[in-house]
């Protein structure tokens, strides 16, 4: 009988993602709005007056700072629906042979500091210590809510809108390399510039809230995504995929952190397929796109146009730096935050 093959770490692939949400049906009556669907992070179940929006998120790849990482990657996923994140509920795992009161109070702290600075409530959880661990693990649930007529659902893009992005990428990718491989990207770029890429988590930071609530306010958006896991070229993907569209992205275009050009001239990675959190992919209507941008400019945040929705059949077609025709999109195998660390 033939083994299975095993799949590297990080997110299940596509397709098999995909094959196992469809095995997920709604029950009628349920209340549920928006269920498990491949491209979209979040659920969203109506109660009385407005939409109730849920999310759950790990933070598995770094030991650093995990508090603040699973409050605003969390956060980050449920205002990609227009929903303020209000409720946060936190399950932390410690290391059988690491778990110690220094430990579970910093923890803590993060996660207190983070949800303030959100003005989110810290409102339950579950905390143990666990065998089989070599580091401590932070799982988020995350709640929010929205008005009924300011839900964003994806599946409202169509053929001429825009696809803009905030910052650049990749923020989080490259805090979490300064963090993870500081020794090795010291000896090539110096301590202080590794230190600020550590810096990137806080500024500009993470967290798409500020932005994503921005742009709901000062345009038609049809659609927001949060490129986590894969980077960019899977956060396109991804907001394709549930919106049923083509895209057509030109990636010269893509603002790239000087920081995360450095790292990948040493470390040999393509910032593209990089965990993004930090940058916000917004897809508005062609005619509310600049007031966007100009919303965005007025509160200091970047923001470019990087593409434009196309018809289904069109694909999702991209423009590489110094290239002179479209290719279709190729989904990295896995993040190459999963690669780089497996590699260590």
């Amino acid at each position: 009988m033939a083994t299975p093959a095993r799949f590297p770490v990080g997110k299940l692939p596509p397709r098999v993602l995909e094959s196992l949400l469809a095995m997920c049906s709604i029950p009628k009556g349920s209340r549920v709005v928006l269920g498990p669907r491949f491209g979209e992070d979040a659920a969203v179940i109506e109660t009385r007056g407005k939409f109730l929006v849920a999310k759950t998120d790990p933070i598995t790849f770094t030991a650093e700072r995990i508090g603040w990482y699973a409050v605003n990657i969390n956060a980050n996923d449920i205002a990609t629906l227009g929903a303020r994140p209000r409720w946060f509920l936190a399950t932390l795992l410690l290391p059988e042979r690491g778990a110690t009161r220094p430990l579970a109070k910093s923890i803590f702290a993060d996660i207190l500091q983070a949800c303030r600075s959100l003005g989110i409530t810290l409102c339950g959880g579950h905390t143990e210590i666990t065998s089989g661990l070599d580091r401590p693990i932070v799982v988020g649930l995350m709640l929010g809510e929205v008005a009924k007529s300011r839900l964003v659902r994806k599946e409202s893009q169509s053929p001429g809108d825009l696809v803009l992005i905030t910052k650049g990428v990749a923020v989080e990718g490259t805090a979490i390399l300064a963090r993870e491989k500081a020794p090795q990207l010291e000896a090539k770029l110096g301590k202080r510039f590794v230190q600020r890429a550590r810096q990137l988590l806080f500024h500009p930071g993470i967290s798409v809230v500020r932005e994503a609530l921005l742009a709901a306010r000062h345009g038609e958006i049809r659609a927001m995504h949060d490129p986590t896991e894969g980077g960019l070229l899977s956060g396109l993907y991804e907001l394709a995929h549930a919106g049923a569209v083509g895209l057509r992205v030109w990636l010269d275009k893509v603002p790239v952190l000087p920081e995360t050009q450095a790292f990948a001239r040493v470390l040999g990675f393509d910032p593209f397929a990089l965990i993004a959190s930090g940058a916000l992919l917004l897809v508005a209507s062609g005619r509310t796109a600049g007031n966007v941008l100009a919303a965005l400019k007025r509160a200091g945040i970047a923001g470019a146009i990087i593409g434009e929705v196309r018809r289904a059949s069109e694909g999702i077609r991209v423009l590489e730096p110094g290239g002179s025709r479209f290719q279709s999109l190729a989904l990295p195998a896995r993040d190459e935050i999963a690669r780089l660390l497996s590699a260590a």
